[in-house]
Order: structure tokens, then sequence, then C-alpha cells
């Protein structure tokens, strides 16, 4: 047992919990098992991080920044592949390592990108829906009329992005029987540019980053590239695309389906026209949201603090020039 005392605001489970455990003394205390939910700004994480004497700090959500690097930090944990929570200059600037989890959640929403595209071209929600209702013979139709649609297997699809979220959708839906292309400038096994993509995809799947350059990425103009008929399935971020051009594709046609898992500011407005569509498929930004994305995470949190108490350097270290190493 070191001297580490570990406050973690972010779940832990699996084997890194266990690990995180034989390197110091563990407080922890999720933010998202409190209702409400509850989000420390700096100044409140700090002043918990103090109270606990903390030496390390493991958060999700909470904001680090400010008053938090003037505490004796060994490292600050961000048990997110991005970590956008933290204030990574002034982190830096402070002298503290900054570790994140890349790839904890790939998976998950990979899974979920699969589900979203089955869901969306079988018909699945309204097919459950009707069962519900006792609806099977609704309006004098039976099912096998209402729900016919295309089959995946040996149709294409177009992974845009292909980090670790778009590679593990690609070998999913290959394993659907369908055919892979995919779009990324920053991946040299890329298959195609974007609009070719588009042009080519009987459904498009999104896995990209949000950054300067992809903001409004499936433009109206890319929309009128796709394929007449597409399915369009968006796992990643609402700022990708813009969802009235989305939602003119779909009334006109254009578009055969759409699922989506994220919104601007986590929300659709009830009397969006998207919500009375039955050709849309629709869900909360759950695409992460499994147990082995904090199972995931925690392990990356543990080998990273372990790499830094050996003097290495963490191959999930955000900010490695902290560490002066030649």
């Amino acid at each position: 047992m070191s001297d580490l005392r570990i406050l973690s605001t972010a779940p832990l489970r699996g084997e890194g919990l266990e690990r995180l455990r034989q390197l110091g003394e563990l407080v922890i205390d999720p933010w998202i098992d409190h209702e409400p939910l509850r989000l420390y700004n700096s100044e409140q994480l700090a002043e918990r991080a103090h109270s606990e004497g903390a030496t390390v700090v493991i958060c999700e959500a909470d904001s680090c920044k400010g008053p938090l690097f003037e505490l004796p930090l060994v490292a600050i944990g961000s048990t997110r592949g991005d970590p956008t929570n933290v204030d990574l200059d002034g982190a830096t600037a402070a002298g503290i390592p900054v570790l994140r989890a890349p790839g904890r959640n790939a998976d998950g929403v990979a899974e979920l990108a699969v589900a979203l595209a089955l869901a969306a071209t079988r018909g699945i929600v309204a097919a459950d829906r009707d069962v519900r209702e006792g609806q099977v013979y609704r309006d004098g139709s039976i099912p096998y009329q209402r729900f016919r649609g295309w089959q995946l297997a040996g149709r294409t699809v177009g992974i845009v992005g292909y980090g670790a979220v778009g590679r593990a959708a690609a070998w999913r839906f290959e394993g659907l029987g369908m055919r892979v292309i995919s779009a990324d400038p920053f991946a040299p096994d890329a298959t195609h540019d974007l609009d070719d993509l588009l042009a080519e995809a009987d459904l498009v799947s999104v896995h990209a980053a949000v950054t300067p350059d992809t903001v409004g990425l499936i433009s109206a103009e890319r929309i009128a590239r796709m394929r007449p008929g597409s399915v369009y399935v968006n796992t990643a971020r609402a700022a990708l695309h813009d969802l009235d051009a989305l939602t003119d594709a779909l009334a006109s046609g254009q578009l055969a389906a759409v699922a989506l898992d994220h919104f601007d500011g986590e929300h659709l407005p009830v009397d969006h026209p998207l919500i009375g569509m039955a050709n849309v498929v629709l869900t909360p930004h759950i695409g992460g949201a499994t147990f082995d994305t904090e199972a995931n995470h925690s392990m990356l949190m543990a080998t990273g603090l372990e790499a830094l108490l050996a003097g290495g350097v963490p191959t999930n270290i955000a900010n490695p020039e902290v560490l002066h190493h030649d």
C-alpha cells in the first residue's frame, strides 16, 4: 500500500477497481449514483479533494480546473476518451499528469449502432408497439405487410470516422454480411473520401469526433449526395449533422430511415417533426451506458497510475510533456 489517497467521483468496477485499491486508499463517490445528479464545479471538487486529503482525483463529468491544481496532486484521471472536463493546459502548467480513457466505450457504442441500424430497417420499435397495444392487425393489415424491409446482409455500410468506435462497428457490420467502406482523413487504411462514401453506402454510420473541422460534417449538400432510400445512423454527436436537412430528407423520401443517439443539448423537443415520423428511432445518448465501459475506464486509470508510480510514461497520458522524459 502506497501513501496515495484516491478520490473517485467516477464509477469504478472490475479488475481495475481492485488494482486501484492496491495502489492506495480509495474513496469512491460516483456522481451518477446521486439523485438528483451531482456535478461538482471546480471549486466544489477542489474542496472535496482537499477535505479527503486526496493525492489523486479521478472524475468523469466534474469540472477539473483552477483551484484543483493548487492541491499537491500526483495525477488527475478523466474517465473519458477525450478529457474535455479537464483544463489540460492548466494541469500541465501545474505539473500534474492527466490520464484519460481512450476507447473505453467503443464496443458499447458500436453495439448500439448495430442495434439502431436493425431497429430502423426492420420496424422493431413500431412492431413492439403494435403487440403491446393489441394491434397486430392494425388497420386490417398483417405485420408482414407493414414491416417488410431490406435485410442488411449484402448491403454496403459506410463508416464515417474510423477510430476505435468506427473500427468496432465495422467488424460487427461485416459479421452481418455487409460490405464495409470507411472515410477518415486521419486513418491511412480508410477506403473512401467522404463524398464518395456517401454516394455509395446503403447505410451510413457516423463515429467521428467533434472538432472545428467536423461540426456540420453531414451537411444538407452531403445528405443530398446520399443514395436515395439510404439509412443514416449517428451514435456520435448531434453537432456532426444538419438536423433540419436530415428531417427534410426523411420527409421527402430521400432517406428511408434515421436513427440518432444524441441531440443538441441532450434534448429533442417533443414537438420536433422527427417525433412523429415512423421511420425514425431515437435514443437518449446511451451508446456508452454499459457496465463494461466503467470496467474499461477503471482498468485504464489503474494501469496509467501504475506506470506513473513506476516512473514510466503511461500510454493513456494526455500531457506527457509534464514528465520531462528524454
